[in-house]
């Protein structure tokens, strides 16, 4: 072999040839396997029915052609005879190629698990605050690792032994400090993740076993509501904890920090009486489940549909579309209108008139006849029918009808219920009456007969 390399050093052209021949061949092998192994990928991802598979083939393709280059040109720069002048810029070529692919495929890795986070994870989790993370390393890693590769290229090539300058402090600082801040940035990231991604299944869990007679909507709903205030505090609390550690990291003290901000506390406490009844009624509402986002309330004078909740205020969407906020600690009386079962509470009056047995009939046989369509079956819980005769009014008997729906169902049913109930009572000629009212402008004008003139 050395007889061999020998005879090459002496002759120009292959010292040209054998290096160009062996970055074509151990290229092309390259290729050729990634073209195999990405063929097989294909195969294995049409018969899955997960995306990160498909993220995992889209985001490495150039990575890994880049890859199959830089075989071919490692391995010629080993082969090449090159002068004595050049063995010492040749032998760092290799080196830098090293840190700059496996840098780059660093980041199309972090790329590849943030995007699985973010379909897989992020896209069933109710907190923003984890899509924003990831959106935003998508941007801070590539910066990050540009900035340490330029360190580590830098000190490969002994730039960073000068004596003075700004690039030995960066170095001295980074090894110093990097690992530290490193792993506390990466344990606060984790955690925070975990938070968000763990705990509404636990809480999901925990609600499921302690569920009782509540239906799985309800169960839904409670699970999302105490994941949505618990996974917001323990954000809130572990982006706290890790940015005082860092600091502290960096050198900065931190004490003095703290003892302000319990003092701060300590005067917001007393100023701030009015925040503190809110949070303590807010947790009373939470843990006794009086009400939970998706359902429908009144409380403090206002109603809706509640669109999120957490331990200070509700947050509510009435019928026309208006938000109203209502801090927990003015709610007195808190109206659930679809908490486990709703109903159907309808008054329909008939004319005096009117055969009340055939009236009774014919509503019962059309709540009935609502219950079993299919199209309605699945919101009734109990047919709609004949409570009692419950009023003798001026002009129409009031018929008082009551059912069970499921919650949220009530209006809907309701509404259903009123169009049956007109076109059975106007096949049925049961008059449904309305106010009649006579005005009459001093005597009544006479009316006289008409008159019909004999044919002639």
């Amino acid at each position: 072999m050395d007889e061999f390399l020998r005879d090459i050093s002496q002759n120009t052209i292959w010292r040209v040839v054998v290096p160009v021949g062996v970055l074509l061949v151990v290229t092309g092998l390259a290729l050729l396997l990634r073209m195999i192994i990405y063929g097989r990928l294909h195969k294995w991802s049409a018969k899955t029915e997960t995306k990160w598979d498909d993220l995992l083939i889209h985001d490495t393709r150039i990575a890994s052609l880049l890859w199959c280059f830089f075989l071919g040109i490692f391995a010629a720069v080993h082969l090449a005879v090159v002068p004595e002048s050049w063995d010492e810029h040749v032998a760092s070529i290799s080196p830098i190629l090293l840190i700059v692919m496996g840098i780059y495929t660093g980041i199309i890795i972090v790329r590849i698990l943030i995007d699985m986070y973010i379909v897989e994870v992020a896209e069933k989790t109710a907190s923003p605050l984890d899509d924003m993370i990831m959106g935003a390393l998508k941007w801070v890693i590539p910066i990050v690792a540009f900035f340490l590769g330029l360190v580590l290229i830098l000190d490969l090539l002994d730039i960073t032994k000068l004596e003075s300058g700004v690039l030995p402090t960066v170095r001295t600082w980074l090894k110093v400090h990097g690992p530290p801040l490193g792993l506390l940035w990466g344990v606060g990231l984790a955690l925070v993740l975990l938070t968000t991604a763990a705990i509404p299944k636990g809480i999901g869990k925990a609600v499921q076993r302690s569920r009782g007679d509540q239906t799985e909507e309800e169960v839904k709903k409670r699970a999302e509501t105490l994941s949505g205030v618990l996974v917001a505090s323990l954000q809130a609390v572990i982006i706290a904890v890790v940015t005082f550690m860092m600091l502290s990291e960096i050198g900065l003290n931190i004490a003095p920090m703290i003892a302000g901000v319990g003092v701060v506390g300590i005067a917001i406490g007393f100023g701030a009486q009015s925040l503190v009844k809110d949070i303590i009624a807010g947790l009373f509402i939470l843990l006794e489940n009086q009400y939970r986002r998706g359902d429908v309330v009144k409380i403090a004078d206002a109603s809706g549909l509640v669109e999120d909740i957490n331990l200070r205020r509700t947050i509510l969407r009435d019928m026309d579309g208006v938000v109203h906020s209502v801090p927990n600690g003015e709610i007195r009386v808190a109206s659930n209108l679809t908490k486990g079962w709703s109903r159907v509470n309808l008054n329909i009056g008939v004319g005096y008139g009117t055969d009340l047995e055939k009236a009774i009939a014919v509503i019962n046989r059309v709540g009935r006849e609502l219950a079993e369509d299919s199209a309605w079956s699945a919101h009734i819980l109990k047919p709609p029918q004949v409570l009692r005769v419950d009023n003798l009014g001026d002009s129409a008997i009031d018929i008082k009808i009551l059912g069970d729906t499921k919650p949220m169902q009530q209006w809907a049913v309701t509404g259903e219920l009123r169009l049956r109930l007109k076109k059975a009572f106007d096949e049925e000629n049961i008059e449904i009456p309305w106010p009649h009212t006579k005005v009459y402008f001093g005597n009544a004008p006479e009316v006289s007969a008409p008159q019909n003139p004999k044919k002639a």
